[in-house]
């Protein structure tokens, strides 16, 4: 799940290096180093398509992530299981967290080949509380979330008759797991990898790191080209994930070299891994930045989406959802530093300013 909105500069991205000059084919799988293979899954809705990799282990495969539920994904593995990777049972699958591209097939997997998931706890069992209530009636904590945020009737009640075909997009998970923790290393076939948690975009996601082959699968915490979607949702409606994020990103920095092949779920795998890590951060202090600017006068979270992410009119109502959370976790990421204040109207709408100690400098 990546955000559709601001891309990083050319000269940012100018600082990477791509070294492949295509990506697979559908059904296809490149070797991107020696056991290591880079496969895309096609998702609903006309989407750039989601990276998943698969590595040698004995005579098998593990897989890391597996697209979301859907009949062209389950095609798609079904022609690389006769072609690409015909013989090789996959042996463990491995999740970086639990959002639909990522696990939704983890469940259809582990079952057809009889074998464990390997996932953090928290992605987990987040994962089975999304898969079970999706679509579920939604409670008045959900629906005063949104109205909070400025939407109206109308735009809530065709929000809530869609949101339930996103549990679709999940197979049922297994009924147990093997746990990931930050810092526990592994075998995978020839060689050793570790679990490195990052937070903010989900609960306790795992990128995995490889010293031998300077390899780091980084999931949906670090891609060449966007920001990954940083959202507050009815569930915790008073969350940071902002901090949480950049505060991993500093992390990834401390703890892993600058030379490894990132390989991304979304978009193609790349190198200076430090120097975008870099450009993360200052990014998102930017948008902070044209935030506390928007905030001059009082505002609704709705009021905002043109000064974060551009004159859309982000019709799709899932899209319209992802904006709503992004634009909230901003507003609690400064609410929290005591930048700014709120006040509820009498419709419930909940309007932010600055705080009177907020100083500002165009």
């Amino acid at each position: 799940m990546v955000q559709s909105g601001k891309s990083s500069s050319k000269k940012s991205r100018s600082q990477l290096e791509y070294p492949f000059a295509t990506a697979p084919g559908p059904g296809q799988a490149l070797e991107v180093v020696p056991g290591v293979f880079w496969a895309c899954l096609p998702l609903p809705g006309g989407a750039a398509p989601v990276n998943v990799w698969a590595i040698a282990d004995g005579e098998g495969l593990a897989v890391v992530d597996t697209g979301v539920n859907t009949q062209k994904t389950a095609a798609a593995w079904s022609q690389m299981f006769a072609g690409a990777f015909a013989g090789r049972p996959v042996t463990r699958v491995f999740v970086t967290h639990w959002h639909p591209d990522h696990a939704g097939m983890a469940g259809w997997m582990t079952r057809k080949f009889a074998c464990r998931l390997w996932i953090t706890q928290l992605e987990y069992l987040t994962c089975r509380v999304m898969a079970k209530e999706w679509g579920q009636s939604v409670s008045q904590d959900g629906i005063s979330f949104y109205q909070n945020a400025g939407w109206d009737a109308e735009r809530i009640d065709t929000y809530l008759a869609c949101i339930g075909d996103v549990r679709k997009r999940i197979s049922a998970p297994p009924d147990s797991f093997q746990r990931m923790r930050d810092g526990d290393r592994f075998a995978i076939g020839e060689h050793d990898w570790r679990v490195v948690v990052g937070n903010g975009h989900s609960p306790e996601h795992a990128c995995l790191y490889c010293p031998d082959l300077r390899l780091l699968i980084s999931g949906d915490q670090v891609l060449p080209e966007v920001s990954s979607v940083l959202m507050v949702g009815p569930i915790e409606p008073n969350a940071d994930p902002v901090t949480d994020w950049m505060t991993s990103l500093a992390k990834l920095k401390r703890e892993l070299p600058d030379d490894v092949l990132v390989l991304p779920s979304h978009q193609q795998p790349f190198r200076n891994l430090h120097a975008r890590l870099d450009d993360l951060t200052r990014e998102k202090e930017h948008m902070l930045q044209r935030l506390r600017l928007a905030l001059n006068e009082p505002k609704r979270v709705t009021d905002l989406f043109g000064d974060l992410f551009g004159s859309k009119t982000y019709s799709d109502p899932i899209l319209f959802g992802w904006v709503t959370g992004s634009t909230i976790a901003s507003l609690n990421h400064l609410l929290g530093r005591g930048e700014l204040v709120k006040r509820a109207d009498t419709a419930g709408a909940l309007w932010y300013s600055l705080a009177q100690a907020a100083v500002l400098t165009r």
